[in-house]
């Protein structure tokens, strides 16, 4: 697949590094514990490749990920043909891009044919429309059918996570005549684990497992084995929704058919396990207030990680203004009782961490299927019932703090308005993901800054009108 290079050649420019041309003069470098990164940065190729060689396909992976892009097409071009393949299809978009734009010819062509068509549409999604094009074209004419196929469905679809290359079974076979069909079809698909029972429309009528059918007496029917109505869903539903179904059904391989119920592929438990560490990854960087920004932490600029925070805290900070207007409109009452303004950020930050804990639950339980947006009401009652109850506590705890630097009056003001806070808080926490999941929103995108607004603003409120209304002011 790749080209030969010497070992002090550089695999992405051809060019030989300083380091190795100065020649056996250099001293011995102990490079046991060197990484690939650093390897490839000083120019050691053949210890790369070594490298190489004796890691995980994961571990090469990582360490790519982590690197510029001319330094991971260099350690790229140094694996084997057969590690290649399955290195490319973990990378991170940019890596993969990195490495299509130098290959060229019959190299490029086969590579791109050989790679799974799930793991291509993927790829294609993130790639820039002129890269994508290209690779369409390197195509052979039955790939780029099955490739084309994949891209009509929607971008986080579940067909465009199946795999098409499945073999499948009728109900009429034997059990030794389904093996042989098996071992004949079985090179070709992704998987062998789970094979489809169709009818003669192709309409999805059951699953058999490899093993049943392994064990079965050679003369058993297919239909004996069996399991009709199997759990499936169809190439529109969104692929974290039939990733959560395989977790809850513990099942290897889901079946994904299209509006007649007719089978088109199978979602692997693999990709399913990605959908679900792509899906988690994206609500903890909206739940922190981050835009979410594909590709290795280690590999992304500082600028872009910048870029992706920079968005939410202006629009955060903008909305604080209010909390400093709030503020302002009681300037009378911080005047009059100075202790107060001691306890504004324990109060607004308390507030703050109930709320955030409450819709850190919601969005989970949303997530993985505990909870609907029809269960607002209840949501509302539980959460409530907590914040009453954090509340309390904590406001108990508040109040004999509050002694050692103020009197009881203003422990008082404190406690009773952390225990509307908490109340609050988590009131705002647990229902902003149900309200946003009811209008089409992403839960995660909404809860960090809905809570952090609503509890800075209508805590400050809540503080400063107990004030008035237990000190008179």
């Amino acid at each position: 697949m790749t080209p030969p290079v010497t070992p002090a050649q550089n695999p992405a420019t051809g060019q030989i590094p300083a380091a190795e041309a100065r020649g056996p003069r250099n001293e011995p470098r102990n490079t046991k514990d060197d990484s690939l990164r650093d390897l490839i940065e000083r120019g050691d190729f053949a210890g790369a490749q070594a490298w190489a060689r004796e890691r995980q396909v994961w571990e090469v992976v990582d360490e790519i990920d982590r690197m510029r892009p001319v330094d991971a097409v260099a350690a790229f071009r140094l694996l084997d043909p057969e590690r290649a393949f399955d290195v490319f299809e973990d990378l991170e978009p940019n890596g993969q891009q990195a490495i299509l734009e130098v290959m060229r010819g019959a190299e490029f062509s086969e590579f791109v044919d050989s790679l799974e068509p799930d793991d291509r549409a993927r790829m294609l999604g993130e790639l820039p429309a002129k890269v994508a094009r290209r690779v369409l074209a390197g195509l052979s004419p039955e790939e780029r059918a099955m490739t084309a196929t994949m891209l009509g469905y929607p971008e986080d679809s579940a067909g465009r996570y199946m795999t098409p290359q499945v073999v499948v079974l009728r109900e009429n076979l034997s059990a030794g005549a389904a093996l042989a069909h098996v071992r004949a079809r079985g090179a070709d698909a992704e998987t062998i684990y789970t094979l489809p029972v169709v009818d003669t429309q192709r309409r999805l009528t059951g699953v058999v497992d490899l093993r049943e059918l392994v064990l079965a007496d050679a003369e058993t029917t297919v239909a004996e084995l069996v399991v009709t109505s199997p759990p499936h869903v169809r190439a529109t539903e969104p692929a974290e929704r039939a990733a959560r179904l395989m977790a809850d059904e513990n099942i290897l391989d889901l079946p994904v058919v299209d509006a007649e119920g007719r089978l088109l592929g199978l979602l692997t438990f693999d990709d399913a396990d990605e959908v679900i560490e792509d899906a988690d990854s994206e609500d903890a960087s909206r739940q922190g207030g981050a835009q979410h920004w594909g590709g290795h932490y280690m590999a992304v600029s500082v600028l872009q990680l910048a870029r992706t925070r920079a968005v939410w805290l202006v629009l955060l900070l903008v909305v604080s203004l209010l909390t400093v207007t709030v503020a302002h409109g009681f300037e009378d009452a911080l005047e009059e009782v100075a202790a107060l303004a001691l306890f504004i950020p324990l109060l607004i930050g308390t507030g703050g961490k109930v709320g955030t804990q409450a819709s850190s639950a919601c969005v989970r339980a949303l997530a993985i299927g505990e909870v609907r947006p029809s269960d607002m009401v209840r949501v509302t009652l539980r959460e409530a019932a907590t914040g009453l109850l954090l509340g309390a506590g904590l406001g108990l705890l508040a109040i004999g703090a509050g002694l050692f630097f103020t009197g009881l009056d203003v422990a008082v003001v404190v406690g009773v308005s952390l225990l509307l806070i908490c109340l609050l808080g988590a009131l705002v926490g647990g229902l902003s993901p149900l309200v946003a999941r009811r209008f089409g929103i992403d839960p995660a995108l909404v809860s960090a800054p809905v809570v952090t607004t609503v509890v800075d603003v209508l805590g400050l409120v809540i503080y400063f009108v107990v004030a008035s209304a237990l000190l008179g002011l």
